[in-house]
Formats: structure tokens, C-alpha cells, sequence
């Protein structure tokens, strides 16, 4: 698939490329790959994008601000998914690939890169789990095809659809199950994409509130969705890390601006017209 010069090289100040000395010809490839994948390239996350072509290309730049910006998402994600450091070990397996540069040419910005490393580890998490729970293995590639990448596979897994309506409708009981603040907290900052401190300003709470805030209530809705997902569906560990892996990867079409309702954010908005100022500090 061809993609217009210029639209490239619209992308390719978009996502600052020129940073990590990434040529145009290297990122359209990119696009292009991203393309054939059936992806808006207006919504990728070019940055990210720009940044794997750029450790793809093995620039120094680029590998140090991955190692000091991302690098710490993987080890997170793997005390998350075992507290007790044994997915440590699948983290280190996942860097030292992406070192090797193979690994990154998977990522094709649908997802922020953080949430693709999330992914990622998630799957080889389910895989451990399935081998150690002598389950059956995930279908192997047909002979002669290139192999769909760890985060890809869980996205054409023939469980995806039924997972992505279970996610649906948990999430969605979640969020409606918020308080009305709650919801709009989320609403502005997620839907609205307005930042931090215009959320706190519509809000009228100062900015490091609104930051924790939105980090309770997403711990509280994961922790619900999971909650529905093992007690109300019946799926177990692993298919529930399988089925939050997969969502991850790609929302496909889950509308969080419809689950979130962002109506009501115009509404504070009105109550809020000009100067929003004045914030009350503290928690």
C-alpha cells in the first residue's frame, strides 16, 4: 500500500521522527505496515511509532530514552502480574528481543507503546501459565506464514470476540456503577483529552488530587471488570490476564466516549465558562 508523500510527511513531524534520525523512508514503511492492518493513521501514536523505528534502527538516542522511559513499564507490569518476581524473568526475555530489535517491528502504534510492552508480557504470561496448567498451546502459525508477533496473536485469538463483549459489558457496569464525579473526572480527562489541570480546574480540585483521583478509580474499575469477568462469566486466571491482554492490544471498536459519556463534561464545562482559576489546593 502506497502512502502520499505529503500525508508521511505530515506524520513524520507529527510524531517528531527527525528526533531519533528516523529517514521518511523508514517510517512510511512503517505507516505502511501499519496500514495493511487497517488502522487510521490520523489516530496512531505517532511518537511512539517514530520512537520503535528508531530503536529498530538501533539509534542511541532513541534506545536511551526507551531504556529510561520504558523499561520501567515492564518490570511494573510484571510485579503486577506476580508479585512475587517471577515475571521478572519473562520482562528481561521481552527487553532483551526488543534489544535484539526483532520484537519492535510488531509494534504498529495502534496502542501506545507502553500498552503494547503491557501486552506483550501479558501474553507470554498466559502462555507460562497455560504450559505450566498442561493446557492446550496457541495454534501455531500456518507453515510458509510470518509469525503474527506475541501482542498480535492475541488479537486474531478466535477467543477475541467473545472476549472483547465480556470486556464490553463489565466495563460498561463499572462505569456506570462510578459516582457521578468519578465519572466525569474520567470523562474529561479520557474522553475530552483535556490535561490534568484543566480536569482539576473543571473540577475544582488542584491538579495532584485529580492525578490520584484517576489512578483510584481506575485501579477500582479494573478491579470490578475482573471481579464480573471470574464471578459473573466464570473465566478463570488465565483467561481473564488473556482477555485484558487482548483488549489492550487493540479497543477495536469499544467506544469510550460513549461508555463515558462526555455530554455531562459540557455541562461542568458551562458551569465553568471563563476563568477557572481558582482551585482549592490540597487533597
Amino acid at each position: 500500500m502506497s502512502i502520499d508523500a505529503k500525508l508521511v510527511e505530515r506524520l513524520h513531524r507529527r510524531g517528531h521522527a527527525e528526533r531519533w534520525r528516523v529517514p521518511l523512508e523508514r517510517f512510511a514503511e512503517a505507516l505502511e505496515r501499519s496500514a495493511e492492518r487497517g488502522a487510521d493513521l490520523g489516530a496512531l501514536h505517532l511518537e511512539d511509532l517514530a520512537l520503535a523505528c528508531g530503536c529498530a534502527a538501533g539509534d542511541d538516542a532513541a534506545w536511551e530514552h526507551f531504556i529510561r522511559e520504558h523499561r520501567p513499564v515492564l518490570y511494573r507490569a510484571a510485579d503486577a502480574l506476580d508479585a512475587s518476581g517471577g515475571a521478572r524473568e519473562l520482562a528481561d526475555s521481552i527487553y532483551g528481543e526488543l534489544f535484539e530489535r526483532s520484537l519492535f517491528r510488531y509494534f504498529h502504534g495502534r496502542s501506545s507503546l507502553a500498552t503494547w510492552l503491557r501486552a506483550v508480557l501479558a501474553q507470554r504470561h498466559v502462555d507460562r501459565l497455560r504450559a505450566g496448567k498442561r493446557l492446550e498451546p496457541l495454534a501455531a502459525d500456518e507453515p510458509g506464514t510470518p509469525f503474527a508477533g506475541p501482542a498480535e496473536a492475541a488479537l486474531y485469538d478466535e477467543d477475541r470476540p467473545r472476549y472483547f463483549e465480556l470486556f464490553r459489558k463489565a466495563l460498561q457496569r463499572a462505569v456506570a456503577g462510578l459516582t457521578t464525579r468519578d465519572r466525569l473526572r474520567l470523562a474529561c480527562y479520557y474522553a475530552q483529552e483535556l490535561t490534568l489541570s484543566e480536569t482539576g480546574r473543571l473540577l475544582s480540585e488542584h491538579e495532584a488530587t485529580c492525578s490520584r483521583q484517576l489512578a483510584r478509580t481506575r485501579k477500582a474499575l479494573r478491579s470490578e471488570v475482573e471481579r464480573a469477568l471470574s464471578a459473573e462469566h466464570c473465566l478463570t486466571e488465565a483467561e481473564i490476564a488473556e482477555c485484558v491482554a487482548s483488549i489492550s492490544a487493540d479497543v477495536g471498536p469499544l467506544d469510550l466516549r460513549e461508555l463515558l459519556k462526555p455530554e455531562e463534561t459540557d455541562d461542568v464545562r458551562k458551569k465553568f465558562p471563563e476563568d477557572r482559576s481558582t482551585v482549592r489546593e490540597g487533597p
